[in-house]
């Protein structure tokens, strides 16, 4: 039964004017003019029978017409009520089909036509309205469910997203401090652990989503000082990340000072030393088949105390030459001193004791593939058959390599996927939490943000074919990788009140709903804006409220100034500071 079933006394108003995907309606009755309000829905009679053009309000017009030819000459005793020239602009939006085969009222993102002059408008309310949202829920033709909450327009319609277009296009969820940021993605990860062969990661920078508890979700953290020579590992969910995954660009973003006049030699020797460490370590273990091919960039593990040893020989080599002792600085003699200190501190420092002091367990052949299954491996394929949601804690990692480690995971997702047959591919997709931090609009130095942000890039363009989403989850939009965001074909955007912020959002919304971008400082906390290829409908949607809320440690200061107990524990502070490390 069609759910559009008006009639003609019941129109709003009538077209006036047609402008491809703009209309503009004309209303005549004041009452019925009251009843429209900007981004609300309308129907819009079609030249195809069966058909209604829906559209969005975009703007409301009410002004009265020039006065009448003569009228000054009126006694003002009389009253003469001139007439209003009352415009509501209307965006068209796509097309509802009341029988399409066998299925009814189906909903359409295309125009395949446009209303003709003097066509009625409907205002889209009451149970039409929760008719019409219930039709756009109704996404189980298309893939699976993915319930994020409610309409504003309607409360008792669940906006549902399409879960496969979500993943495939990759999406973006942004808002500003305290807008539900953390709280959508919860909601997003709770449908996703739902599901029986469930595969996702998130990049938890800050430690706030500790609070997803149950054997749908596994916690790893990065390893700590406090970890180093423990015992504890991968076992216990404690994550190294030793050296050798490291690419050759990594690893020359890491130890070579570019502004350093012998950082192209420097760069060569170390080249050179870890691919004579690592086809040594192969020929030791008798891998002969990897020995045949490998590279500078495979990863195979390798003693970094030999690399160390031979940069150090290299700087203080003397070979045969006219010297006084008959002997003369070799090529690299003085040349690679800076190379070697940086080296030294870096392997002594306990902060990146996850890289340089790893587990026993990772300097073996074997641990590589313990790790890939754990990280790339669906709930139902698990030792445990849990744990299809990975959340990785990078709180522990010092702020100016972290972009390095995130990738690092990254990479190596991509890699294990690319490489994996076809017929054995399992999608996955990483959530990547306040991710300004690490796919940076503008790179620093340094090189490792340039190192970061191509391997997202990568996985932002190529990602799809090989069975990986993005989630980009960001509170500063403006300050994220745009050739990036320009691959995220979904939009969850929560308020957003910096300026720079709300235009980056406009300029991911379609020409026709650039109206949209003006409710962005205005919207309530836990409400957003849903635009993209998983919705059949832009719409403001109520997250609804997820199992286990993240721990966003926000603090009330009013109730805790005013409260008669003070708290303070600085003295375990300072302890945490100086043992770098809050367990």
């Amino acid at each position: 039964m069609p759910i559009f079933d008006y009639e003609d006394t019941e129109a709003l108003g009538k077209i006036i004017a047609v402008d491809t995907a703009i209309v503009v309606v004309r209303v005549d009755e004041l009452e019925r003019l009251k009843r429209v309000q900007v981004n609300r829905l309308v129907a819009i009679q079609s030249s195809k029978a069966g058909q209604h053009l829906v559209g969005v309000v975009s703007r409301i017009t009410r002004k009265a017409l020039d006065a009448i030819p003569g009228t000054e000459e009126v006694e003002a005793a009389e009253v003469i009520e001139l007439p209003e020239n009352n415009l509501v602009r209307i965006s068209l939006i796509g097309t509802l089909i009341a029988k399409l085969g066998l299925a009814e009222n189906v909903f359409r993102r295309t125009l395949e036509t446009v209303p003709e002059i003097d066509a009625n408008c409907f205002a889209l309310e009451g149970k039409r309205l929760t008719d019409f949202m219930q039709v756009i829920s109704n996404v189980t033709g298309d893939g699976p469910q993915l319930e994020l909450g409610k309409y504003t327009l309607d409360e008792n319609a669940t906006a549902f997203l399409n879960g496969n277009k979500l993943f495939q296009r990759h999406a973006i969820v942004v808002g500003s401090t305290g807008s539900g940021k953390s709280y959508t993605t919860a909601r997003m990860l709770d449908q996703v652990a739902a599901l029986n062969q469930a595969n996702a990661i998130l990049f938890d920078i800050h430690g706030e989503y500790k609070t997803l508890c149950g054997p749908e979700f596994r916690h790893l953290r990065v390893a700590g000082p406090g970890d180093l020579g423990s015992g504890v590992a991968l076992d216990q969910g404690v994550l190294y990340l030793p050296y050798w995954l490291l690419g050759y660009e990594a690893m020359v973003s890491l130890f070579v000072d570019r502004s350093d006049q012998n950082a192209p030699n420097q760069a060569m020797v170390m080249s050179n030393s870890i691919t004579d460490a690592k086809r040594q370590f192969l020929q030791d273990g008798g891998h002969a088949e990897v020995l045949a091919n490998f590279t500078v960039d495979s990863p195979v593990p390798f003693p970094i105390k030999s690399v160390l040893d031979r940069l150090k020989a290299l700087d203080s080599e003397r070979v045969p030459g006219s010297g006084k002792d008959g002997t003369k600085a070799g090529d690299f003699n003085g040349k690679l001193s800076r190379l070697v200190a940086r080296f030294e501190a870096k392997q002594s420092d306990r902060r990146l004791g996850f890289l340089f002091q790893p587990h026993v367990e990772c300097m073996t052949m074997e641990w590589l593939p313990k790790l890939a299954h754990l990280l790339t491996g669906s709930r139902g394929i698990q030792a445990d058959k849990n744990g299809g949601i990975k959340i990785i804690d990078f709180s522990e990692v010092p702020s100016d390599i972290l972009p390095l480690m995130v990738s690092l995971i990254a990479r190596l997702i991509f890699n294990i996927t690319q490489w994996t047959p076809v017929e054995a591919r399992h999608p996955v997709a990483l959530f990547c939490d306040e991710a300004h931090l690490y796919i940076p609009e503008r790179a620093g130095r340094d090189g490792v943000d340039d190192i970061s942000v191509g391997i997202f890039e990568r996985i932002a363009k190529e990602g799809r074919k090989y069975g990986m989403g993005l989630v980009v989850i960001s509170q500063r939009p403006s300050e994220v990788n745009r050739t990036v965001l320009s691959q995220c074909n979904n939009v969850i955007a929560m308020r957003l009140t910096n300026g720079d912020d709300q235009s980056v959002i406009r300029r991911l919304l379609p020409d026709s709903l650039g109206g949209f971008g003006d409710l962005l400082p205005v919207l309530d906390v836990g409400e957003a804006l849903v635009v993209g290829d998983a919705s059949l409908l832009p719409t403001r949607v109520r997250v609804g409220e997820p199992r286990f809320k993240p721990n966003s440690a926000t603090v009330e200061f009013w109730d805790r100034w005013a409260g008669d107990v003070p708290k303070a524990e600085i003295e375990r502070a300072v302890l945490s500071w100086r043992r770098q490390s809050t367990r």
